[in-house]
């Protein structure tokens, strides 16, 4: 995604271009150029083609976002590893804990449930505490709200 051309068609399929005709009309490149494009894309594994058309490979980018925020969440008796141990009793602390977990969550951007679980499933592998208590504390706390099966962050630190 090093070339302007690569990201705007990553943009267009992440948007729902899901064929090369679409990603033309939306992105306003050439043909060619998206073909190269799409070719470099599939080549590296970020694009695919499945049943639905074209479909950039989110999972690469939610790993690659886990292990960075784990990289930056400081170790402490709540959360090793970039992963959630079990939550404070004390309210101020497990809000602060809650804050950590809510970083997972793209600010904007909108979740199907599935989505959520299997966000939180991965904080709380090998924890004491599970996803389903983790996702009530965090729309209790405000960190996330939901409506119509959607869920989005709607609280926490952003990383400016």
């Amino acid at each position: 995604m090093a070339e302007p051309e690569r990201l705007r068609v990553v943009a267009a399929v992440v948007l729902g271009a899901r064929t090369g005709a679409e990603v033309v009309d939306a992105t306003r490149l050439d043909t060619r150029g998206v073909e190269h494009a799409l070719r470099r894309l599939r080549t590296a594994g970020l694009v695919v083609t499945d049943a639905s058309g074209l479909r950039v490979r989110e999972e690469l980018f939610q790993d690659a976002a886990r292990v960075g925020q784990a990289d930056r969440v400081r170790e402490d008796p709540f959360v090793r590893g970039g992963r959630l141990v079990r939550l404070p009793a004390q309210r101020e602390r497990r809000r602060a804990v809650l804050e950590q977990v809510s970083t997972a969550f793209e600010p904007g951007r909108r979740y199907a449930e599935k989505d959520v679980v299997a966000v939180l499933k991965a904080w709380c592998e090998g924890g004491e505490v599970d996803h389903v208590t983790v996702r009530r504390y965090l729309v209790d706390e405000g960190l996330l709200d939901r409506a119509g099966g959607e869920y989005w962050r709607s609280g926490g630190p952003v990383e400016v």
